[in-house]
């Protein structure tokens, strides 16, 4: 407003063109953001698209990704910022009765490690795995046709996000057509992406029936 009004516009035209009141800007123009207010704002921008991008992860996390983005801080401040938005993990804040955090929804183990299949796109094991080459660490997530023994799907990134997972899914899908009651089966462990991206997995090799995780220890799987 005040480069307009530098330039010989009135104030008056540039509210009535943005539609904006005079009192609520005469206001603000007198109650201005302090430089405080607008640097915890932008560092809780950067930790909101993190959150967004990955809402399994914490915000111990959260701070490495913000700063990648830009605005660096302490994990103090990067807490303090999170909790006063209640931007939590997925997985939960919540305790239960024996103090041990929820794991995700448990559900029918639908292979029952019985890693056999009679046609191709019937069952489909995947895994996330960890290299590291001159220019630093990359992930490889892949997906294998049981009945073909061939990768049918894959995703390379230099970080283990869920849309390693779920570009994995993409990749297979795209490439292998009809899909529709193909049951996914991953282990459990660090693959956070496959947990969290269980609700893609109905997108992805499904005719829109239910997705399924097993137990802790267990395996993550969606059919």
């Amino acid at each position: 407003m005040s480069e307009l009004a530098a330039d010989g516009i009135p104030v008056t035209v540039s509210l009535r063109v943005l539609k904006l009141s005079r009192q609520p800007y005469y206001r603000w123009r007198h109650q201005q953001v302090t430089q405080a207010e607008l640097t915890e704002a932008y560092r809780a921008n950067a930790l909101l698209d993190a959150h967004v991008d990955d809402p399994e992860y914490g915000y111990r996390f959260l701070v490495g990704e913000a700063a990648e983005a830009g605005e660096v801080m302490c994990q103090r401040t990067a807490w303090s910022i999170c909790r006063d938005n209640q931007w939590w993990s997925v997985f939960g804040k919540k305790r239960g009765k024996n103090g041990k955090r929820p794991g995700p929804p448990v559900h029918d183990d639908l292979v029952k490690r019985d890693f056999s299949a009679d046609d191709v796109n019937e069952l489909w094991l995947t895994d996330i795995t960890e290299h590291w080459t001159d220019e630093g660490k990359l992930y490889l997530c892949a997906i294998k046709d049981v009945f073909s023994a061939r990768i049918v799907g894959y995703s390379i990134s230099d970080r283990m996000k869920a849309r390693l997972a779920v570009n994995a899914l993409d990749n297979a899908a795209s490439r292998r057509g009809d899909v529709a009651g193909c049951i996914v089966h991953s282990d459990r462990g660090s693959q956070g992406g496959f947990n969290w991206s269980s609700q893609h997995l109905d997108r992805e090799v499904s005719d829109g029936s239910s997705s399924a995780g097993s137990r802790s220890g267990g395996a993550t799987e969606a059919s």
